[in-house]
């Protein structure tokens, strides 16, 4: 468990937690919302994760591995007619599919005790499947007084276009992979200049204060209302082990540099060095204070 003081960096994420499962019997604590607050804590934020779980023994674990991490639970609910959340995960060459059970402890979150009152309020759109859990988190976006960071997570068939562009439309920061771009916006970036270009009108489209285009494998590309696209790159590895979680490694760093007030260039860069060490070992997360700490050091 980290041993670091906790900076008063409170950030509100919403959504899902669950297990995936992998074909080898691995069973892994994550969803992204989980996997980004997990990130924020050891890097000395204070995450308050508002999500459910059953009244069963994977619901027991997720309580007791964040006890054991010092994260904040106080958002934790329990619920006692769904079980825990599972993703089936199959991997080809490395990239991840998923089959996301339906009607789990997730979809029917319930509006927190504490209104939000965090810098940051960051959601997904995988737990919106339900009413429950869609409803209790247009309450939050309605209240809380900070940025709203919406992390674009478009898994079929639990999204839709309506949805998403309400989405779009209430958030302040948001961050898509370059397919999700495409699809939002109706078009089709062939090169370089065309992905800025298309970049660039989807922040004005949607009014946000900045953009991010997660590219896989040859990077990301970040802009903002005051400047103007920047990109970049990871280094060549041979060491790739599964891609499960890089994108969420890659958002929590970015909104801590939100939180910390990093230029842009300097969030993108190190957004993309934690993805790209967390593709390194399998799982999206580790109870390893070790993975964080040269990241730290070099940070500070």
């Amino acid at each position: 468990m980290p041993d670091h003081p906790i900076d008063p960096l409170n950030v509100d994420i919403f959504g899902e937690v669950l297990f995936d499962c992998f074909p080898d019997g691995r069973r892994v604590l994550g969803g992204a919302p989980f996997n980004v607050a997990w990130h924020l804590r050891a890097f000395g934020a204070a995450p308050r994760l508002i999500s459910a779980v059953g009244d069963d023994a994977d619901g027991m674990q997720v309580r007791r591995a964040m006890q054991q991490w010092r994260m904040d639970t106080s958002g934790l609910q329990t619920d006692p007619n769904h079980p825990t959340g599972a993703v089936r995960v199959r991997l080809e060459q490395g990239e991840p599919s998923y089959e996301i059970i339906p009607d789990r402890a997730f979809d029917h979150i319930r509006p927190p005790e504490r209104p939000s009152s965090a810098p940051v309020l960051y959601h997904g759109t995988l737990a919106l499947r339900r009413p429950t859990s869609a409803n209790a988190l247009q309450g939050l976006r309605e209240t809380a007084p900070g940025m709203r960071f919406l992390d674009v997570n478009l898994r079929d068939p639990w999204w839709s276009l309506e949805q998403t562009r309400d989405l779009l439309q209430g958030a302040h920061w948001v961050k898509l992979n370059r397919a999700e771009l495409s699809l939002l916006s109706g078009l089709a970036a062939a090169s370089e200049t065309a992905l800025r270009e298309q970049a660039a009108v989807f922040l004005r489209t949607y009014a946000l204060r900045g953009l991010v285009v997660t590219l896989g494998s040859e990077g990301a590309l970040a802009l903002s209302r005051e400047q103007a696209p920047v990109r970049v790159a990871p280094e060549p590895s041979a060491a790739i082990q599964d891609t499960v979680g890089a994108g969420d490694a890659f958002a929590s760093v970015f909104i801590l540099g939100l939180l910390r007030q990093w230029p842009l260039e300097s969030t993108l860069e190190r957004a993309q060095s934690f993805a790209s060490r967390i593709v390194e070992q399998r799982g999206a997360t580790a109870a390893d204070p070790g993975l964080y700490e040269p990241f730290l050091e070099r940070w500070e």
